[in-house]
């Protein structure tokens, strides 16, 4: 079911992306966010039952034909298309307050260190030597190709003859080896074992593909603003021609009504509340007897809420016990109930009655249907008019009941109600707002200024470069838990926070993830991902690192300020991602003594000048956030999408408890396997300007390269293809033993780093239930563990 549903989501992203038609881009659009919430709930249930955050469908996509391509899940395109002018009105701000920042600061001359000046006096001594080397051999060259010369001059007709032959060996023998060399590459492409030259040019019809979805988005904008022009007027036009009898007709029904309920009963009835739905209530297809017992009974229910009896409960749990030994349960897997069923279900009645048997013919430019929009405002403009005419007619009421009365000597019942209270009578505590004095503008340009929020990098998620895990189903069979693939994790990080942080509509209904721990080895690609993460939505990025904390907003009430302005602004301009860098040191069970030290002196080395009194505040707290992150968090509610994404290499130097608490969402993202490195090796050569030819071994790079992780492999080809190494590739083409050196002199990730990141995972509440299910000890219970009268939990010794 889930391989399906991904199938559907990416079949309606490429129909909303490429759909010109306004009011069918709406009806797409709510089908849309309701597929995608409802993979994530099938997500969430196979998280709970396999106890795994990463599922292997490599047997599925066999039995169904498919490609792993098929089920990759897609990044809708409207979440970067229809924020494209909010993204660049925040670049302007984020570059005007960075400018502001540069030009208060003072200038003047900067004293250099003393390594500073030794470096600059060796690199201009070092030039000066260099320079004099350079004439010395100059000469020595000048003097050889003269006494060359001399020696040429001497020679007779003998000597152009032998130097004739032996050019023309050189040449027959360079034209021969191309020859041979040009008939290998013909053979092997017609065997079909290697691709001609077309095949690496673009081709025609793919150009023209994308230029036709490009001027399809084009057509979109067009007739989007056509549709909403259409809107307003259509709005004014029937406010003119139609509100007035609406409103007198509305009148009419509402008066007639008083009439059949005083005939009917004796009595005027009680008008319905605004909040019960106003009239609208009044002409559900009911007798005026039915609506009058209808708001009693919901008067007297809203009124007294008594609790059920012991018999009535002994009753009801006798009758559930009769029904459940009359049907009994089917074994297997139960879905649980879900949010998005019953919104596609409308979504497609809605299809059914509006489009399916529409006729279309006379709008092949596919623009907006008038029809359809006076019948959607028709139904807004009765709403509107509707609540004002309910206030006439309260107020109408109130004088009827006050003339007809008064004769009886009754009291009039048209006396507005009072507003009932909450069950507990208190009033619900509101949170304290610091900067309520403040506006989002200025805390936005403080957050640039203190370097909290900073421009995300342009990078694709895409870009997160990894292949599929052919394997997995065939390691868990064999009881063998497989390592993720990086195409495992690309596809995690859009289920967890591309798409709830892009829909406000997922992310309302949807199951809710506050937090995500990227948990890897240096170099893997965590800090990436954050970025990406920012790119792909369009969201804020606010750096809480305790490294970029240092010296900023010190103190108890400095702390609560920084916390409060950020998640403040992080609400307010949603979606934002709040990232925690070396998110282990905010856990520390004990602050290393080092790291202070080395923070202290890394600041005075920076150019500040510490004197006692600011020594406290430029040391490295880095466990200031722990107990303030957590409150923050539990105001995240759904729809706000605001999402705490923390990247840590160590986490085994955290407490345990505290990091899993705050943490709920744990990935784990290791080094790449096999078939990663050769997809990365070779598309990182082709992007840094490098060819692919047949002297260089992809596959023996890939394999020779294991334990290395992507961002050494970028460091590599980015080192090795200089502008001068590109310039030679005509002549002398790559080979896989480049690579090797520059490989060698870095550290790769070892076995036992990686084990011990694995035995952390394995400690975590996730990694627990799956080693139990492993096992098959997943029924049984731990033991309870008592707390003590200090509050501290108590277990055997």
């Amino acid at each position: 079911m889930y391989v399906r549903y991904v199938q559907i989501f990416r079949q309606l992203e490429v129909a909303y992306d490429q759909i010109v038609h306004p009011q069918k881009m709406r009806a797409i659009r709510g089908i849309l966010d309701g597929v995608m919430g409802r993979v994530l709930e099938l997500k969430n249930e196979m998280v709970e039952k396999e106890f795994s955050e990463y599922h292997y469908m490599d047997d599925v996509i066999q039995d169904l034909k498919l490609t792993p391509a098929d089920i990759e899940i897609p990044i809708p395109r409207y979440f970067a298309n229809e924020r494209g002018n909010i993204l660049s009105e925040r670049n302007m701000a984020i570059y005007s307050a960075i400018g502001k920042v540069e030009r208060n600061k003072a200038p003047g001359p900067q004293a250099l260190k003393l390594e500073e000046a030794i470096k600059i006096i060796q690199v201009s001594e070092r030039a000066r030597q260099g320079r004099l080397r350079a004439r010395f051999m100059r000469e020595i060259q000048r003097d050889e190709e003269r006494q060359q010369k001399a020696k040429d001059s001497e020679l007779g007709p003998a000597a152009f003859d032998q130097a004739a032959v032996c050019i023309q060996k050189v040449w027959k023998g360079f034209v021969q080896r191309k020859k041979t060399k040009w008939e290998r590459e013909e053979e092997m492409i017609f065997l079909g074992m290697a691709m001609g030259p077309r095949h690496f040019q673009p081709c025609a019809t793919v150009a023209a593909a994308d230029a036709i979805e490009q001027r399809r988005r084009q057509k979109q904008r067009e007739h989007e603003d056509d549709y909403q022009k259409a809107t307003v007027s259509v709005t004014g036009l029937l406010r003119e021609s139609e509100g007035p009898d609406m409103k007198e007709t509305l009148k009419d029904q509402i008066r007639q009504w008083f009439f059949e309920c005083r005939d009917a009963t004796g009595s005027f009835p009680e008008y319905p509340e605004e909040e019960d739905g106003g009239s609208a209530i009044i002409f559900a297809e009911k007798t005026p007897q039915q609506l009058m017992d209808e708001l009693a009974a919901k008067e007297e229910e809203d009124a007294s809420k008594a609790p059920k009896g012991k018999e009535e409960r002994m009753d009801k749990g006798k009758k559930d016990k009769g029904k459940g030994e009359e049907e009994e349960e089917e074994p297997g897997l139960k879905m649980l109930p879900s949010a998005f069923l019953k919104d596609l279900e409308a979504a497609h009645k809605s299809y059914a009655e509006t489009w399916e048997n529409r006729n279309e013919d006379g709008n092949f430019s596919q623009r907006h249907d008038m029809e359809l929009i006076k019948e959607e405002k028709r139904k807004e403009l009765e709403t509107e008019i509707r609540k004002q005419v309910d206030e006439l007619m309260r107020q109408e009421l109130a004088h009827w009941r006050l003339a007809v009365d008064k004769d009886k000597g009754g009291k009039a019942k048209g006396s507005p109600k009072k507003k009932k209270g909450t069950k507990s009578g208190k009033k619900k505590k509101k949170e304290k707002d610091l900067t309520s004095f403040r506006t989002v503008e200025s805390l936005y340009q403080e957050l640039v200024k203190e370097g909290l929020l900073k421009k995300a990098e342009d990078i694709k998620l895409q870009d997160y470069l990894g292949d599929y895990s052919y394997l997995g189903t065939t390691l868990r069979q064999n009881d063998i838990e497989p390592m993720p693939s990086l195409s495992d994790v690309r596809q995690l990080i859009t289920l967890y926070a591309i798409v709830p942080l892009g829909s406000q509509a997922v992310h309302e209904n949807a199951p809710l993830v506050k937090a995500i721990l990227l948990v890897g080895p240096a170099g893997v690609g965590k800090k990436m991902l954050v970025h990406a993460i920012c790119r792909e939505t369009g969201a804020n990025l606010f750096n809480l690192s305790p490294l970029n904390l240092v010296g900023k907003y010190p103190g108890r009430n400095g702390l609560q300020m920084m916390v409060h302005m950020v998640f403040k602004v992080a609400k307010i301009m949603q979606p934002s991602v709040v990232w925690i860098g070396d998110a282990e040191k905010m856990f520390y069970k004990k602050v290393p003594k080092e790291e202070k030290e080395v923070n202290i002196i890394s600041s005075a080395n920076h150019g500040f000048w510490v004197t006692s009194e600011q020594m406290f505040f430029l040391q490295l707290d880095p466990k200031r956030l722990k107990k303030d992150l957590p409150k923050a968090m539990k105001a995240i509610k759904p729809g706000d999408r605001v999402l705490v994404i923390g990247t840590t290499r160590e986490p085994f130097h955290a407490d345990l408890k505290s990091i899993c608490k705050v943490f709920s969402k744990i990935v784990l993202i290791p080094r790449p396997d096999y078939a990663s490195r050769f997809v990365m090796w070779r598309e990182l050569i082709v992007r840094n300007g490098g060819e692919m030819s047949s002297a260089l071994d992809i596959s023996s790079l890939a394999k020779i390269s294991d334990g290395y992780t992507q961002g050494q492999m970028v460091e590599v080809v980015r080192g090795l293809l200089t502008e001068r190494r590109l310039q030679q590739l005509q002549r002398r083409p790559l080979t896989a033993a480049e690579f090797v050196s520059p490989l060698a002199k870095m550290d790769p990730v070892f076995q036992a780093e990686e084990e011990a990141l694995k035995d952390w995972y394995a400690k975590t509440p996730m990694g627990r239930k799956r080693v139990k299910a492993a096992s098959g000890k997943e029924g049984e219970d731990e033991p309870p563990v008592k707390a003590g009268k200090d509050g501290k939990k108590k277990g055997k010794k």
